[in-house]
């Protein structure tokens, strides 16, 4: 059996492992690597053939790990994608969502003298999502799916996102069984909507994600008296407005849900809160289909009150009209809008009109990678570039961890070693200093551990 690893290979995104089984070949996501500028040329350039992978095994939604999919179709792959319907559902949106941002990508340069665009070519077209889709098999959590003779697969709720799932892989290999866990990413307990991470089960190998090795959540607040705190200051005591970039699916519906809570509480006066992402609410309606996956607490609410992402002074933003609109409001509000680290989406334009607003708040609630706008923003940059204008920074930058999705550094241990005593641990999907940090730790509990460059190999 042999392990190699071409993504999330020290770096944190473009997730993509390979798992041969004689001359059987797993491929474990693929996700888009867009830690580099020329991602899109770099990303179409796979380092193997697809049509040679027989099986994609999609820990969870989220296009780091998903959004790379449609170019292993369109060049060839034509087996079955195995991840669960929650994953499924969400994925489509994504990758749907990912061709209209290639395109926009391309019509922004000028056209050539034959009047076609001369951006950069699109990874893929809806044509090419719409034959990814049609590879998806869902299975259940929990249940143990026979691949092949030799190899069957048990996905285990990691908490994370709707639908994410640690892939547990139980091989034949001539003779012998070994157990090879993957864990997608991990998430953390408590967290609003989300079920709490179930163990992952004794292996013999286990590949850990490490996106916050090192790192500790806040313990002394909760995510209730954060939000409280920041409402207060931005739309209560000043007339001003409170900004949440945040991605469309996953922490989008968990922000809602809390400030459900809140409002319902009455722990303050009401404020218009609108939720400015169409992708959004196709991913609420998934929330919905899949009710039966929410955490308990979200049930408990739902049978008492009601819809957990539908209460007064909250509205839903679907036409770009309807979003014009949000930002001639002027009296104090919330508004919540995508892409999360504000490489895209609306909240560029929600920046433009309120980044040099003295009475504006911007509050990051997630991972912001280098390079990126939001990046720049918390490294405490005074002049940022929003839509070809260099703009001061005038409004207040804030961040908090407590809607972060990721388990913290003692979370990531405490997986670990849930596994038992597996014979090596590969870490993936991690910064430099958190994959140093979460291996000293492991080599210090007596773990063999290793952090894997990329197209490295195992014989395992």
């Amino acid at each position: 059996m042999k392990l190699t690893f071409w993504g999330a290979a020290q770096q944190v995104t473009g997730s993509m492992h390979l798992l041969e089984v004689g001359h059987y070949k797993i491929l474990i996501d693929c996700g888009l690597d867009y830690e580099k500028d020329t991602y899109q040329e770099e990303n179409q350039q796979f380092p193997f053939d697809p049509a040679s992978i027989n099986l994609v095994i999609l820990t969870h939604a989220h296009i780091d790990h998903s959004g790379n999919l449609p170019t292993l179709v369109r060049l060839g792959f034509d087996g079955q994608v195995l991840c669960t319907s929650p994953t499924a559902d969400l994925t489509a949106i994504l990758l749907f969502d990912s061709v209209e941002l290639f395109l926009r990508k391309q019509g922004r340069k000028p056209r050539t003298k034959r009047g076609n665009f001369s951006g950069p070519k699109p990874l893929y077209l809806h044509k090419h999502v719409m034959d990814t889709i049609d590879r998806f098999v869902t299975i259940a959590f929990n249940k143990p799916f026979r691949i092949n003779g030799d190899i069957s697969l048990t996905f285990i709720p990691v908490g994370h996102l709707l639908g994410a799932a640690a892939a547990v892989l139980t091989v034949n290999d001539n003779g012998e069984e070994k157990k090879i866990a993957f864990s997608g990413d991990i998430g953390r307990e408590n967290y609003p909507v989300l079920v709490k991470p179930e163990p992952i089960p004794e292996v013999d190998y286990f590949v850990c994600e490490s996106t916050y090795g090192g790192r500790y959540h806040t313990k002394d607040q909760t995510l209730e008296e954060r939000l409280v705190k920041e409402i207060t200051e931005a739309c209560i005591k000043s007339p001003g407005r409170l900004i949440i970039p945040a991605f469309s699916i996953g922490r989008t519906q968990s922000l809602v849900f809390a400030l459900n809570q809140i409002f319902t509480k009455k722990l303050l006066p009401p404020v218009q809160i609108f939720v400015d992402s169409p992708m959004a609410i196709q991913a609420t309606d998934v929330y919905r289909k899949h009710h039966n996956l929410v955490n308990q607490e979200a049930k408990d609410f739902y049978k008492t009150m009601g819809d957990e992402f539908e209460f007064e002074h909250l509205a839903y933003v679907q036409t770009m009209k309807e979003s014009k609109d949000v930002s001639n409001y002027f009296d104090p509000c919330i508004i919540i809008s995508s892409a999360g680290m504000l490489e895209g989406g609306r909240i560029q334009d929600h920046l433009y009109y309120n980044i040099q607003n003295y009475y504006c708040t911007l509050l990051f609630i997630g991972y912001c990678a280098k390079g990126t706008l939001g990046y720049k923003l918390l490294s405490g940059a005074p002049i940022v570039r929003i839509k070809d204008r260099e703009m001061m920074v005038y409004a207040t930058i804030r961040q908090t961890d407590l809607l972060s999705g990721h388990g913290d550094h003692d979370d990531l241990v405490r997986t670990v070693k849930q596994t038992g005593r597996p014979k090596k641990v590969f870490l993936v999907h991690g910064e430099d200093k958190s994959l140093k940090s979460l291996a000293e730790a492991l080599h210090e509990e007596g773990f063999d551990v290793v952090a894997p460059e990329r197209g490295e190999v195992f014989e395992i």
